[in-house]
């Protein structure tokens, strides 16, 4: 199955009654989360971003920086905190959804195993924090325009992409040899997911997204053999 089709049965699931109501419930707990934690928090999460600035070579120096850009830089973190745990949630919570989606569109392919929780919590915390490190180090050049709207969509890809391969692959394909040859287009379907992240709303679809495409493309995949038996 070419890209196209996979990307165009991804958003037919994704406007799905079952798969709005899991990333509604996800998404805006994980906003309401933040809001709340960040506007009792705010002033010394702020003064945090700005002691941080502060210590990066030449930005720290710059004095505009240090004051409305340490505003906007803590405005980009808080997002960035929210997407992380609308990334994790998703990795622990969306395994039955997977699995109706999948029995739908591909009724022969059953489920071959279940992610491990202390595994998917392995997978998404590692690659939140290195988003996160990448971020911090990072943080001037998110305001470089278009150089870094391309860095946030790299680091954003970073965050979904190992943490989806583990959690689909773990369901439907517990061949670690094979998964790891059809996980070779998961960076292109990281990639598509993480622009989600730069459209309101639309951003709390990003990582079930991203299951959704890479189900679709290990589905298809797997079931050459018996399609064509």
């Amino acid at each position: 199955m070419n890209f196209g089709k996979i990307l165009a049965k991804a958003f037919r699931d994704i406007l799905s009654p079952s798969v709005l109501g899991f990333i509604l419930k996800v998404g805006l707990g994980s906003f309401l989360f933040w809001i709340v934690v960040l506007r009792l928090l705010w002033e010394p999460f702020e003064r945090f971003v700005a002691s941080w600035i502060g210590m990066i070579p030449f930005v720290g120096g710059w004095e505009w920086f240090q004051t409305g850009g340490a505003f906007l830089a803590a405005l980009a973190l808080g997002y960035a905190l929210v997407i992380v745990t609308i990334s994790l949630a998703t990795s622990l919570w969306s395994e039955k959804l997977l699995i109706r989606l999948a029995a739908r569109e591909y009724p022969e392919l059953r489920p071959a195993g279940t992610a491990k929780i202390h595994r998917s919590i392995y997978y998404t915390l590692k690659a939140s924090a290195i988003f996160l490190l990448l971020f911090l180090f990072t943080l001037p050049l998110i305001f470089v325009p278009i150089l870094g709207q391309l860095w946030m969509l790299w680091l954003w890809s970073i965050l979904l992409r190992e943490p989806t391969v583990y959690d689909v692959g773990a369901l439907f394909l517990p061949d670690e040899s094979e998964l790891k040859r059809l996980a070779k287009r998961s960076r292109l379907i990281a990639l598509v997911a993480a622009a989600f992240n730069y459209i309101p709303f639309l951003n709390i679809f990003a990582p079930l997204f991203a299951q959704i495409l890479f189900l679709h493309h290990i589905a298809s995949q797997a079931m050459k053999p018996s399609l064509s038996s």
